[in-house]
């Protein structure tokens, strides 16, 4: 009999595993805070990794690594790629857009405080605004457009972000938060939909017990209702797809796909007839390297090899795809929702690619091709 504990009651992700894992005889449910069972669910920002792995015979899985939210905050992000590439000698904005982290003043300010209490752990603080002027003034010598986003380090579904061709009201806006920003250029020059509209794509990554990389085969789209502005950047359903945002601020919101929602196999087929290409041939490729890149970038600082436990982690990685079918990674979640129609699929690849293989049962699914997953 295994035992697990569920610390996290409200990911729509963790409440349909949970109904799977009851479902089979082999499981015992214990309270809440129980920190001795088998199999337990944290929740994203209340983690006591400290508590794990002091029973001894207990084998003991976690659902997040320690130390991932490295590359899930977007200043933390930009900060771990820029040392990973600059260890292998290599550009770090080969696929991730031209980015520089600014501070608010009073955030310098703050950490100007104390550093002379921390210095080694402040070393790392930067402030790239006077590099980005001059990549803008680059960018728009050039010729490559004008126009770059600022976003919160931590901030999610579209809030506080800002899209101008203005410098100086980026900086601005910026000094007026509590917190550090990324500011990266705009992709001006999106692939469109019909409708001449503008999406993102999210993929679902399960990194489990092993550290091996388990991309999931469907994924989904998440469209603009309006049509793509180039020339207004305050048109916000034209430039951000959240769907918050779309389905709040549009009058179009679910006019030419259900929920804003289209999925690969549309997408394939949207390719196929506009542009005589396909996923296989233009996307997934670029979509499995950056994944595979970020993942081991990090490997080193949190594999569990070292630990009396192990973990496993669900990450969403929320891609952008230019006109000349380039992908660029624009964020990576650390504890995605999603979509409806992908939660079993994506439920069912948790629990026989991870759970089952630490905790056997009568497996239902051992092929990752059947459930949906292709292992990078």
């Amino acid at each position: 009999m295994y035992t697990f504990a569920v610390r996290d009651e409200g990911s729509s992700v963790y409440n349909a595993l949970t109904k799977l894992i009851e479902a089979d005889a082999n499981w015992k449910r214990l309270k809440k805070g129980n920190p001795k069972a088998n199999l337990i669910f944290l929740e994203r920002n209340n983690q006591p990794f400290w508590k794990f792995g002091h029973q001894p015979g207990l084998k003991q899985l976690t659902n997040y690594y320690r130390g991932s939210e490295v590359i899930c905050r977007k200043v933390k992000l930009v900060s771990v790629l820029a040392h990973h590439f600059a260890l292998k000698n290599q550009d770090i904005f080969q696929w991730l857009p031209e980015s520089f982290i600014i501070r608010p003043i009073q955030n310098l300010e703050n950490y100007a405080a104390m550093k002379s209490k921390k210095p080694r752990a402040l070393e790392k603080v930067t402030d790239e605004r006077g590099e980005f002027i001059k990549a803008f003034e680059r960018h728009r010598n050039s010729g490559r457009g004008e126009a770059w986003i600022a976003k919160s380090s931590t901030g999610a579904k579209g809030e506080g972000i800002i899209i101008s061709r203005s410098p100086d009201d980026l900086i601005s806006a910026i000094e007026n938060q509590p917190e550090p920003h990324i500011v990266q250029k705009y992709i001006e020059k999106p692939l469109l939909l019909s409708g001449q509209r503008k999406f993102d794509v999210r993929c679902w990554v399960v990194l489990d017990h092993e550290y091996n990389i388990h991309l999931m085969k469907e994924g989904v789209l998440r469209t603009s209702s309006d049509a793509y502005d180039e020339d207004n950047l305050t048109r916000i359903t034209s430039h951000l797809t959240n769907h918050c945002i779309q389905e709040e601020q549009s009058a179009n919101f679910g006019k030419y796909e259900e929920g804003n929602e289209m999925f690969f196999a549309e997408f394939d087929g949207f390719l196929k007839e506009k542009y005589g290409t396909s996923m296989v041939d233009k996307i997934l490729p670029q979509i499995r390297m950056i994944v595979k890149e970020c993942l081991l970038a990090i490997k080193e600082d949190i594999n569990t090899d070292h630990l009396s436990y192990q973990s496993f982690q669900v990450f969403g990685f929320d891609f952008m795809i230019d006109a000349a079918f380039k992908v660029w990674l624009i964020e990576i979640n650390g504890a995605p929702a999603c979509a409806k129609r992908l939660l079993p699929q994506l439920t069912s690849g948790i629990f026989n690619m991870v759970i089952k293989q630490l905790f056997p049962s009568d497996v239902t699914c051992d092929d990752t091709e059947e459930c949906g997953f292709e292992t990078l």
